[in-house]
């Protein structure tokens, strides 16, 4: 039998010894070796769901990809979100995870999620490139879950556990569970960019975002840059003090916040071993051959969301047909934009746009039974999209702001030939690692243009680059980079 919350769970009780009943199993400790602390990560997101006939799939996005592997064998627990659902513990393991379910109501979720996160946080902390929107009753909803969820945390917390909060969906938690729960280690890892002390203050609610946060031992972002506008920002909007100049740890309410760069990696091994098999590079030609067998195949594969750039990337695709750098018939252009948040406001616009980008280019360059650019709108399984980086000559990343991404990782841990270029956004996170990509600004197209252009034309420097690339991701494994920011919440600086 599974335990089960209600929507108002119980504050915790003495965290020396935390409410359990016989329905409700004590989490088991983590092994040795990984952390002496039994670990409890905290998301917007589960970590996968089952479908009608009860197969459990893992959910697509980052966060899954690079934490639930990482925490898999560490006999973690999971706690997320379902709309409409209970907050129930279940028994047994899904991907070694055990799994906590927190309700939230359909308004609730589309007030605290599709709207103070994705309409309100996520444009403003990615450079604002729409505006975002500032409603009153949304941010009321967002603290109501991000409390709840604070309280489910308190109530399943084994005694001196690690809690590892992960996103802009849960940024009050922190403090919330402190409060709470005392005893535990508090963790908050930032997969967003986090934008400069200006663009911030914008938001209404901006003292309070920051003083949930500070209630964490330790935050983590992608980039140094993320931590040093959140000690920009924490300095001059709350009563704190940075011990070093522009990044923590930072000193607030006589603690002391260890505030780091943790830059997500891709499993480095497993694309390469997957890159390297028969059945992907005999699935790539058969790719090359559907996309025409052309001389030049290039590749863009993102998340259909206006901070990827995907109809920027287009409209230079159509550019470069009309100047002859490209040519119907001889290259070919393959995009994969994966469903996103299809209900919330803008992405049907998004959608039509891109689409009727991808209609114009065929209409003015493709015959008949041969487009010059192939569009795909659904999600693809790593074995294809797999097959896909090893049959791209160019693969295009050129969001306007980006946090890390991870495509522009795994297809270098991919490309175990050393054959294929990469055209790399500035404003990514994975350009900090990856220097010897082609980097844009995908601001300005001309940029974007020249680049194509040179990594059409220079195959030698391409291969050069990627034996460079490779070697930059070949060591990284999820589990290493979870480990080591368990070890670092753990112990502290």
């Amino acid at each position: 039998m599974s335990s089960v919350i209600d929507d108002n769970p119980p504050l915790a009780r003495s965290p020396q010894r935390p409410h359990t009943t016989a329905r409700e199993p004590v989490l088991a400790a983590v092994p040795r070796g990984a952390t002496s602390r039994p670990i409890v990560v905290v998301a917007n997101r589960l970590p996968g769901g089952r479908d009608e006939t009860g197969r459990w799939s893992r959910s697509p996005g980052g966060l899954v990809t690079a934490v639930l592997p990482a925490i898999s064998s560490l006999d973690a627990t999971w706690i997320g979100a379902r709309a409409g659902g209970r907050c129930e513990l279940t028994n047994g393991f899904e991907d070694g995870v055990r799994i906590v379910e927190l309700g939230t109501s359909a308004t609730e979720h589309e007030s605290y999620c599709d709207g103070f996160s994705n309409s309100t946080i996520w444009p403003l902390y990615h450079d604002a490139i729409v505006p975002p929107r500032y409603e009153q009753s949304w941010w009321a909803d967002y603290r109501t879950v991000n409390h709840r969820f604070a309280e489910a945390v308190a109530r399943f917390a084994p005694p001196s556990a690690s809690v590892w909060i992960h996103d802009y969906h849960l940024q009050l938690v922190p403090a919330m569970l402190r409060s709470l729960r005392p005893d535990v280690r508090i963790g908050y890892f930032h997969h967003i960019p986090f934008p400069n002390a200006d663009l911030f203050r914008q938001l209404p609610w901006r003292s309070e975002i920051i003083e949930g946060l500070l209630g964490a031992d330790l935050i983590g972002f992608q980039r140094p840059g993320d931590a040093a506008n959140f000690c920009d920002a924490a300095t001059s909007l709350c009563d704190a003090h940075v011990d070093q100049p522009r990044c923590g740890p930072i000193l607030a309410g006589g603690r002391r916040v260890d505030v780091d760069a943790f830059p997500v990696p891709v499993d480095a091994a497993a694309f390469a071993k997957r890159g390297n098999a028969r059945a992907t590079i005999d699935r790539a030609c058969e790719i090359r051959d559907a996309c025409g067998s052309p001389r030049h195949l290039l590749l863009g594969v993102d998340r259909l969301d206006y901070t990827k750039g995907i109809d920027q990337r287009l409209a230079v695709m159509r550019t470069l047909f009309r100047e002859g750098v490209l040519r119907a018939g001889r290259d070919a252009y393959l995009q994969v934009a994966v469903p996103s948040r299809a209900d919330a406001r803008g992405y049907a616009e998004l959608r039509a746009r891109v689409e009727r980008l991808v209609g114009d280019i065929n209409g003015e360059f493709a015959d008949v039974g041969a487009p010059v650019v192939h569009y795909l709108h659904r999600s693809v399984e790593v074995d294809e999209l797999t097959a896909m980086y090893r049959a791209a000559d160019v693969m295009l990343v050129t969001p306007f702001r980006d946090g890390m991404n991870l495509v522009a990782k795994e297809y270098v841990a991919s490309r175990t030939d050393d054959a294929g270029s990469l055209v790399l956004s500035e404003f990514t996170g994975a350009a900090d690692e990856l220097g010897d990509a082609w980097r844009v600004n995908p601001h300005d197209t001309r940029s974007m243009q020249e680049a194509i252009r040179s990594a059409l034309s220079s195959p030698d420097h391409g291969r050069s680059a990627m034996r460079s690339m490779r070697a930059v991701v070949a060591n990284q494994s999820p589990a290493r980079w979870a480990k080591s920011f368990l070890s670092r919440l753990e112990v502290g600086p």
